[in-house]
């Protein structure tokens, strides 16, 4: 037999569609369209994966025959009508929500202990360079523990998985909306708070500032969680993104002629948005180690200032793209 028959016999007796093999793939559709209808063919590392997922030999998907394999029932997809979370997207996203958040929180209270430490040394008259500097660092450290695993997670997911089929349904997209708005109030009046803490305290800057921060990483976890939550169940937008980080090859297996350019117009973007968040990240380097006080106090500012470029940038191709 072809290896289209193979793969077409293996995946209906796994119940599966070809969106659901695209995406344990990480291909569109529409390449799972291509080789079940011989106009292409996967690459290697795509048929490997085939291999261990159907349990047969290269040589058996390829060459072989594998109508006469005994059916495993507890290796096909479950019947339902609607669609499935097959990928272990929404475990993924809760998971990334809930550690970066955390991981910024954490930045931000070792920022508060610090500043409280250091209200409570100079109180006592003692030197609190040392221990300021240590405590900033700790947490920052264990901040970023948090925030560089679950970026690398949520990056390794979005390789192995560019697409995932809308499985929400509309009561699960409008308690997340519920959930971002509730989110997003509860972490501005945490802000606020601190706001107000910070002036009920200001006859002690440290103990203020310690007390503002402390609010402020509980705003930030709330507020990230809950925009990170609400906005997992933008599937298409997730599957939008992933346009960008398509391989030539993968470009030229869409079908459609207007997403091809759209994809290849989306990586461009991705480029320019990467080089400029660099180059910021170079200017702020270089002004925190040259030796000025001035622009060492001001080296942050490398980096909000790159945001906004690329917020101008992504405004101007959209309203381009709007008139287009």
């Amino acid at each position: 037999m072809s290896f289209r028959d193979n793969l077409q016999h293996l995946r209906a007796t796994r119940n599966m569609t070809q969106e659901q093999l695209a995406m344990l793939l990480g291909v569109s559709r529409q390449s799972v369209s291509k080789w079940e209808a011989e106009r292409a063919y996967p690459e290697m590392d795509k048929l490997l994966k085939l291999c261990s997922l159907f349990d047969c030999t290269l040589d058996e998907l390829v060459l072989g025959d594998v109508t006469e394999r005994p059916v495993d029932a507890a290796a096909r997809m479950p019947s339902a009508a609607a669609p499935q979370d097959v990928t272990g997207y929404d475990e993924a996203m809760r998971s990334f929500a809930w550690k970066l958040a955390l991981g910024l929180a954490v930045v931000l209270m070792g920022l508060a202990v610090a500043f409280f430490l250091t209200g409570v040394l100079l109180a006592a008259d003692i030197n609190v360079t040392g221990y300021t500097m240590a405590l900033v660092f700790v947490g920052a450290a264990a901040g970023l523990a948090l925030i560089v695993p679950a970026l690398l997670e949520q990056r390794a997911f979005r390789t192995a998985h560019p697409f995932v089929e809308d499985f929400y349904t509309a009561e699960q997209k409008a308690q997340a909306c519920n959930s971002f708005a509730t989110g997003l109030v509860a972490g501005g009046a945490l802000v606020m708070v601190g706001l107000a803490v910070t002036v009920l305290l200001q006859t002690n800057v440290w103990f203020a500032s310690a007390a503002c921060l402390t609010c402020l990483a509980a705003g930030v976890f709330v507020l990230v969680r809950g925009w990170l939550l609400g906005r997992r169940c933008d599937v298409g937008r997730y599957n939008h993104s992933a346009l960008s980080r398509l391989g030539e090859a993968d470009i030229d297996a869409l079908d459609d002629e207007t997403l091809q350019a759209h994809a290849r117009r989306a990586k461009r973007e991705r480029g320019t948005y990467i080089f400029t968040m660099t180059v910021a990240t170079a200017v702020g380097l270089v002004l925190l180690f040259v030796p000025l006080t001035a622009a060492q106090r001001m080296f942050w500012l490398a980096w909000p200032i790159g945001a906004l470029i690329c917020v101008v940038i992504k405004a101007y191709r959209t309203m381009k793209g709007d008139e287009a």
